[in-house]
């Protein structure tokens, strides 16, 4: 079975999005159901322990080229994912994307047209893209 479009996520959200159809409804479960998300990381962390965060200043030297820089990076996040926190974040994670939709339905906003622009914004300006 192959993943759903965009579009066609977009479209099966329309039909089944019945209580909060309000924007104002969409716009407060988009922030409620990302905060969920970021709960069910932090859970994985805090709780599970599947995870851990080892956070430290990111070191870059004047200098750097950037497959360096590259280099030196770091995520924070050692170890990985337990089935229950993947499963967890996973739905958080799609409820959120299910009223991301919805509240491009009711603007009128294309999702693969979002995902297009930004992906050409991201080719154009590589990493100056999200500073």
């Amino acid at each position: 079975m192959s993943a759903p479009s965009l579009q066609s996520f977009q479209e099966q959200v329309s039909e089944l999005l019945l209580r909060h159809r309000s924007l104002l409804d969409v716009m407060s479960k988009l922030g409620q159901t990302n905060a969920a998300a970021v709960r069910s990381v932090t859970k994985a962390v805090t709780e599970c322990g599947c995870i851990e965060l080892h956070a430290t200043k990111q070191d870059f030297k004047p200098g750097m080229n950037l497959e360096q820089a590259q280099e030196t990076i770091h995520k924070h996040v050692q170890g990985e994912l337990c089935e229950n926190c993947r499963d967890a974040i996973t739905n958080e994670l799609g409820r959120n994307l299910f009223y991301m939709s919805a509240l491009c339905n009711l603007v009128g906003i294309d999702m693969d047209e979002v995902v297009e622009l930004e992906s050409q914004k991201c080719s154009t300006l590589g990493l100056f893209n999200m500073s």
